[in-house]
């Protein structure tokens, strides 16, 4: 059993259930990868359907603080609440969150400063939650205590608008024209659950010994890297940027924006350039 505010690690067949699950998925993003001939844009929203994102992301923020508002409640009431372990990770989360969002604002200079801005924000809040999402299914079902009279209730407060939060956050990236799905991004992931996966063959243990440190900080990085792949895939696959036999315009960049400009987070992508 791990310490207050964690969660129990796998043990038993558990641990090698959780690592051929998410070796599997990783097989089957590495085949994704492997497949993808080009970096691909996913499709713009337009100006209703931005407005849209941006309320649900604001909302699954607000869920998510009344969500932990009644956990933290329980805890008091029963007399579980404790203070909380240290956290040797966030320190390497906000470092990371802050060098994406400089490289993001610097990597387009063709932008304009609203879409650079923009981007860089959404890539900060974004990478975080790469890792977010596959971690919370994992450790979700074990945290530690366990609060009466309904454990299962009170872990579903906490984890399903974190999880909503962490879904609408991601499909802000779609604002952003500088996103591309690569290769190299779902090699990336992949490579966060194999990380993951080694995690568990050694009980997916909470970060409080140099092994589960040292996976954490390892697969939180990997989380980053992908998000960066996304905003600038041209530093990871830049020849698969351009079919064989496509002529290359030294004076443009191998990478280059939409022709058309994007004004702002709810610009119409209906709007002709």
């Amino acid at each position: 059993m791990t310490q207050y505010g964690t969660w129990f690690s796998y043990s038993g067949s558990g641990r090698l259930v959780l690592a051929i699950v998410l070796l599997a998925a990783a097989g089957g993003i590495a085949i994704a990868g492997a497949r993808l001939s080009h970096p691909v844009t996913p499709p713009r929203p337009g100006r209703l359907v931005s407005a849209l994102m941006l309320v649900a992301w604001a909302f699954a923020l607000g869920a998510f603080a009344i969500g932990l508002s009644v956990y933290i409640h329980q805890l008091v009431r029963d007399h579980l609440a404790k203070a909380p372990p240290s956290d040797p990770i966030f320190p390497v989360t906000m470092t990371a969150a802050f060098a994406i969002f400089v490289v993001v604002l610097i990597v387009g200079p063709k932008a304009r400063p609203g879409v650079r801005l923009g981007s860089a924000a959404i890539a900060a809040m974004a990478a975080p939650m790469i890792f977010e999402l596959p971690f919370d299914l994992i450790v979700m079902a074990r945290t530690y205590p366990a609060i009466p009279p309904d454990p299962a209730l009170y872990r579903a407060w906490f984890f399903v608008p974190l999880l909503l939060v962490g879904l609408t956050t991601l499909s802000l990236l779609t604002l952003s024209p500088m996103v591309r799905v690569s290769s190299a991004s779902l090699y990336s992931f992949g490579l966060l659950l194999v990380v993951f996966a080694i995690w568990g063959l050694s009980g997916f243990g909470y970060p409080s010994a140099p092994l589960p440190i040292a996976f954490n900080v390892v697969s939180k990085l990997v989380a980053f890297v992908t998000a960066l792949s996304l905003f600038a895939p041209q530093w990871f696959a830049r020849q698969a940027l351009r079919q064989p036999g496509d002529s290359v315009d030294r004076a443009r960049p191998e990478t280059p924006l939409p022709a058309r400009a994007w004004s702002g987070l709810f610009d119409d992508a209906n709007t002709p350039g």
